[in-house]
């Protein structure tokens, strides 16, 4: 079942790095989703069994719908923990970082972890990695970084140790990433893997009830009111963008993660090729873009809103204000109106 990708990335050294070290760190991303969370529990678990000293650290609060998962509890927040996470970086013999290609998308946490002087090895499926990792394993066609840490875990001989919880945060961190296997999932390993999970126990449709399935009704009346009156359609570029301004957030109680997946409603429509969503914060504006066929909103988010991610799904955090940021969206389009007219 291994793919032959792993003999083009720097696994051995990442697998003899890591048998030499004794106290690791695994971080992933500002406002993780399911497959950052997934992920990092799943190999959290495997270092566990394997008898390493390891620990969790995230730079923000992960969604409420995730802290199912199998020792979620024991994720250390930065933001909430800053001098206990530095201290134990600053112990580390090693970092892992999962499902993120810079060091940018960890905010304060990833200063920390950049001016330290701790070997920093990298596993993710995004686009164009930076160069702050000593090792990478980067492939960005897979479905998801939580089908990679099945591959490493896999190809170090170790697949023996993936029990039924490390299953369920793989599972979890794949069906996500996938839409529910609805994108990026045209390759057979990805469904012999969900296969082998399968056989380890876990109920497929009780993880999927409680990741879909368990809205608050402030979070659905927020999801009601960005596609009535937040959605503008724009059928003459095949696009349609969601605007939620702070207010908005207050008025239906805002919490982490309520917002996830709502970009994907615009693109739903028939028609529209390029969808965005933009969230007003405090002090930036959220960008989550996602795209049809061809049209590569990785190279939108990079070359214009200093973001990034794949090419049918990307994102950014611009400093402008949010009508700045729609204004300079909305300037592109014409730019962009062939590309998006076909982009199968």
């Amino acid at each position: 079942m291994m793919e032959n990708y792993l003999n083009n990335t720097d696994f051995d050294r990442i697998r003899e790095t890591l048998d030499k070290s004794g106290r690791i760190i695994i971080t992933t991303h500002t406002n993780p989703d399911g497959d950052a969370i997934g992920a990092s529990l799943a190999m959290y678990l495997y270092l566990q069994k394997r008898g390493f000293n390891v620990k969790v650290i995230i730079p923000d609060l992960y969604p409420e719908f995730l802290a199912w998962m199998p020792k979620a509890g024991e994720i250390m927040i930065f933001e909430k923990r800053a001098e206990e996470c530095k201290k134990f970086i600053g112990e580390a013999d090693l970092i892992i970082c999962v499902d993120f290609n810079n060091l940018k998308r960890l905010n304060e946490l990833g200063d920390v972890i950049r001016q330290s002087d701790t070997m920093k090895v990298l596993i993710d499926h995004h686009l164009y990695p930076s160069d702050e990792f000593r090792y990478s394993i980067s492939f960005s066609k897979i479905s998801s970084t939580s089908e990679l840490i099945y591959d490493f875990i896999h190809a170090s001989e170790y697949k023996d140790l993936i029990d039924k919880e490390m299953a369920e945060c793989l599972y979890a961190g794949i069906v996500t990433d996938t839409g529910s296997f609805s994108y990026a999932c045209n390759y057979v390993k990805t469904y012999q893997i969900i296969a082998e999970l399968f056989r380890l126990g876990i109920d497929g449709e009780h993880i999927h009830r409680l990741v879909y399935d368990t809205y608050s009704e402030n979070r659905l009346r927020l999801l009601g009111y960005a596609v009535s009156g937040g959605l503008t359609v724009l059928p003459e570029y095949h696009a349609a963008y969601i605007v939620l301004t702070r207010e908005d957030l207050e008025r239906f109680k805002y919490e982490v993660g309520d917002t996830e997946g709502v970009v994907n409603y615009a693109l739903s429509i028939k028609d529209i090729n390029l969808a965005a969503m933009f969230i007003e914060r405090d002090d930036h504006v959220k960008v989550s873009f996602r795209s049809k066929g061809k049209f590569s909103v990785d190279r939108l988010a990079r070359e214009h809103f200093n973001g990034g991610g794949h090419s049918n799904a990307s994102g950014a955090n611009c400093l402008m204000s949010v009508t700045e940021t729609i204004d300079r969206f909305l300037a592109l389009l014409p730019t962009f109106r062939d590309e998006l007219k076909q982009v199968y």
